[in-house]
């Protein structure tokens, strides 16, 4: 009888997972295997009720050849994505038919205890007959996917995120898409800031690691750059920017900043409900950045948050071929037998590792190698030996 593959996508969307998801269902289907999406990351596994036939279109799909044959033209998911960790299930959010009806008190908001699923979870996975699972995720979507493993759940994972911060692998889809759309959102907002005089600060996604911001200012040549690890002195950075903007013919300047950065002495801007991996929304530095620069200089800033922009569309053609080459990978260790593993970019080779590596270190950047602390700019000047994505 023929395995059948469950396939998902967890976290912020990315391009380069549709592409990913094309890839694994034609192949599987070439090899003989059966392909069901589930929806909306690991919530379709939770949200999926096997006494409700109901739910079963809400929460899974099964996929063929046709079902996907245009999906890698676009970016996004079209399996939809969710930030749900069914092993920790905030008391408000546990569905309807999961709830104990004896205690409908430990469902409240004041309740601020969470709820594990994985044992509901795991008699989804049977009843949907699904036997290998092929999460695509960044930290937090591949961390449930290692609970899935030492459940006894065959996992092949996928690293993506666009910040490139799964430790365990130089490159995660969707990095090299979001430092293309920054630059060439900071190359289109220079006739703004030039024309009027201004002084932009464009915000970049990036929660620990300044990847992006470094990145981007790195290849956009823009006149600073802050990053999420390096707090930073504002006084220090706005006389900086009005040098700057002295010395430039144009009489403008122009810096990035990661949404996950802060002011020396200050915190970090987070705002709303933590998801069910810890994490607030971030953002708002920039806006913060941009203010104090105008009042300490007097002069008109421009502030661009990027966010969402860098995400969107169809993947560049970097993100296409890791996305495809990453599937194809998934594949062969399904078809060899092998499970627990993430496949990844290492030294420029494709492989793959243990699934425990993600957990077994922190991604950021080389700040003594590759930032020059001192005048908040990349100091990227030896690159020999170094990875080609300055990991």
């Amino acid at each position: 009888m023929a395995k059948t593959i469950g396939i998902l996508t967890g976290g912020g969307d990315v391009p380069g997972l549709n592409p990913a998801i094309k890839a694994v269902v034609v192949r599987a289907i070439d090899e003989g295997y059966r392909v069901i999406g589930i929806r909306r990351g690991w919530g379709g596994l939770l949200w999926y009720n096997p006494g409700d036939p109901s739910s079963y279109d809400n929460c899974r799909m099964e996929l063929d050849k046709l079902a996907v044959r245009k999906i890698d033209r676009t970016g996004g998911t079209f399996l939809h994505t969710s930030r749900t960790h069914p092993g920790k299930v905030r008391a408000t959010e546990v569905p309807e038919f999961l709830r104990d009806p004896e205690r409908p008190e430990q469902y409240s908001a004041e309740n601020t205890e969470t709820f594990d699923f994985t044992p509901h979870v795991l008699r989804n996975l049977e009843h949907m007959d699904i036997d290998i699972l092929i999460p695509i995720g960044g930290d937090d979507t591949l961390s449930y996917g290692e609970r899935m493993h030492q459940e006894g759940v065959p996992v092949v994972a996928i690293p993506k995120t666009m910040d490139n911060d799964v430790y365990g692998t130089d490159y995660c889809i969707g990095f090299s898409t979001a430092i293309t759309r920054s630059v060439n959102f900071v190359h289109n907002l220079r006739t703004s800031t030039g024309s009027h005089e201004r002084i932009a600060v464009v915000e970049l996604f990036g929660r620990y690691s300044g990847e992006t911001s470094l990145i981007s200012a790195y290849l956009a040549g823009v006149d600073r750059a802050i990053i999420s690890e390096v707090p930073f002195d504002p006084e220090k950075l706005a006389a900086f920017l009005m040098e700057d903007k002295r010395n430039n013919p144009s009489n403008y300047a122009i810096m990035t900043i990661s949404e996950g950065a802060s002011m020396i002495g200050g915190k970090v801007v987070q705002y709303g409900q933590a998801d069910a991996y810890g994490h607030q929304k971030l953002g708002g530095i920039g806006q913060i950045t941009s203010d104090a620069i105008k009042k300490l200089t007097g002069e008109n800033t421009i502030y661009q948050q990027l966010g969402y922009l860098m995400r969107s569309g169809a993947p560049d053609s970097l993100d296409l071929m890791v996305a495809v080459n990453y599937a194809n990978m998934a594949m062969d260790l399904i078809i060899e037998g092998k499970s627990g593993r993430l496949v990844a970019l290492r030294d420029g080779r494709y492989t793959n590792v243990d699934m425990s590596t993600v957990r077994q270190g922190e991604k950021r950047v080389d700040v003594e190698q590759l930032y020059d602390v001192d005048n908040y700019r990349p100091k990227v000047w030896h690159v020999s030996d170094k990875p080609m994505f300055l990991y």
